[in-house]
């Protein structure tokens, strides 16, 4: 485990010692440029053009140094600029680049609060591993550095630091639930993973069998679970906290495999597929850190979560299933299932009239043909949708704006059933269309003079990374977008 620190002042460095002494640069137009307060600032600048080193974002040159604290220094690029997304992004890097070391000084030239904070957080982030299932190798695998070290000047008081690694255990939560293998995390066992996660906690946990779902009409997760031996669950993780006014429900697309069902997907698209419960995992990490941070706000999460798979009993093409507000949805292909366990979700969700709805999903992969892996879509009622959108861009998270034209919603009728899952003689907007689905079903407000505020978060293309590390994102389940959501709830808080 890594544990950060912040040295009050750049001063300090001659009384520092450590494995490496880790400095910043910035790719400038006329070759890198050294940040710090490192001694031979000279000497180490005329060595770049040597190495070929440019100052990229995670690019990394590692160099002796005849300065008895420190073993050797090493020289992590931020890229452009300096800004805070590059500080923490960098502190990452480095931390998960210099693995094997047992200790780092970070000196980036820091000077403000926001940068201290987010160097921290950057190491933290940075030291996650995921090991559970190593076997032979494991004693291979280099640790990352038990201690790192920020240098700055800034004021940093205890909470906030505090608040850091509260969003780190989250994060790394939610990684860790996202890249167990789908045979060890099914519904029941999420269950479970959700009541030792509120353990200690003033956080309550209701978990819904196949029995309940039925008794209380929701067809779209039973549906979508049938074809499975592992039936699914409905999990309800509350927060609320005495004297709270707001209260912001969340619901989560919690498929622990999806092999497309009786739609079934190539092989090689259900190669990452047991990453398809990150949006359940998401909501549930920010809840459990809600209740960590005592924020003023009540939280319900409504994690919908069940196995996609072919069998015998699995739902098959024009099936109609009735969903928990009395729609009826005739599904067309049963690879669009994510819809199908969110309706549920949703409509229970705005039967408690909450203040705002915020779903997360790994939905669409058309959200990835639109914005790529590192940029979640964001769709539902404007404000809400900005108010995300600025949650993520003060914490490096990337999030669009994404619209829901009235006109799409003509493509969901159904020749038999109120709705269709969707349009299959039709390619565009598929995750607009999708958006359009899910607002279907959105209640009314308490009074019922307007309908719920709801934002939709696909994070299919930013849920999960499967090339090499970069910045604050490892390979595997990234943890996307928990931070945002934290943020919000702040938000809600204040």
């Amino acid at each position: 485990m890594t544990t950060s620190r912040v040295a009050p002042s750049a001063a300090e460095l001659d009384s520092l010692s450590a494995d490496v002494l880790v400095l910043g640069a910035v790719s400038g137009s006329d070759g890198p440029v050294l940040l710090g307060d490192a001694p031979a600032v000279e000497e180490i600048t005329a060595q770049f053009a040597t190495f070929g080193f440019g100052g990229k974002a995670d690019e990394l040159l590692r160099l002796p140094t005849e300065d008895p604290s420190f073993g050797s220094v090493a020289i992590i690029g931020l890229g452009a600029d300096a800004g805070t997304d590059a500080v923490r992004n960098a502190a990452a890097s480095a931390v998960r680049q210099l693995a094997g070391a047992e200790s780092l000084v970070l000196d980036f030239g820091i000077n403000s609060a926001a940068d201290t904070i987010a160097a921290v957080e950057g190491a933290t982030l940075g030291a996650y591993a995921f090991d559970v299932f190593r076997g032979k190798t494991k004693a291979a695998q280099k640790p990352t550095a038990a201690s790192v070290t920020v240098l700055s000047p800034a004021a940093v008081s205890a909470e906030e630091l505090a608040r850091v690694d509260v969003l780190a255990d989250a994060v790394n939560f939610v990684k860790d639930l996202t890249n167990t293998p789908g045979a060890e995390l099914y519904p029941a066992s999420f269950a479970t993973a959700a009541e030792r996660a509120a353990d200690g906690l003033p956080v309550t946990v209701e978990v819904w069998d196949e029995a309940k779902l039925s008794e209380e009409g929701c067809g779209g997760i039973l549906g979508v679970g049938q074809g499975s031996s592992r039936l699914p669950r409905l999990i309800k993780v509350s927060y609320n906290p005495a004297g709270a006014s707001k209260h912001l429900a969340f619901v989560g697309k919690g498929i622990t495999f999806d092999t497309g069902g009786n739609s079934m997907k190539p092989a090689d698209f259900m190669l990452t597929m047991h990453h398809d419960m990150a949006g359940a995992a998401t909501v549930l990490a920010a809840t459990i850190a809600a209740a960590r941070l005592q924020l003023n706000v009540r939280v319900t999460a409504w994690l919908c979560v069940a196995e996609n798979l072919v069998s015998g009993t699995s739902i098959r093409p024009n099936d109609v299933l009735t969903m928990r507000d009395g729609t009826t949805v005739e599904v067309l292909n049963t690879d669009a299932e994510g819809r199908l366990v969110m309706a549920d979700g949703l409509s229970l969700a705005s039967e408690e009239h909450p203040d705002a709805i915020i779903d997360v999903a790994t939905l669409t992969g058309a959200a990835i043909v639109a914005l790529g892996r590192r940029t979640a879509a964001v769709m539902g009622d404007d404000d809400l949708v900005a108010t995300v959108v600025a949650a993520g861009k003060a914490t490096g998270e990337a999030h669009w704006p994404m619209p829901l034209p009235g006109e799409l919603r003509g493509l969901l009728d159904s020749r038999f059933a109120d709705l269709a899952n969707l349009n299959p003689s039709v390619r565009d907007a598929g995750s607009l269309l999708a958006g359009v689905f899910l607002r279907e079903f959105i209640g009314k407000t308490a009074d019922g003079s307007g309908t719920i505020p709801w934002a939709h978060l696909d994070i299919a293309g930013t849920g999960t990374h499967n090339g090499a590390a970069y910045g604050v994102t490892s390979s595997g389940g990234t943890g996307a977008s928990v931070r945002t959501m934290i943020t919000v709830l702040e938000g809600f808080a204040e």
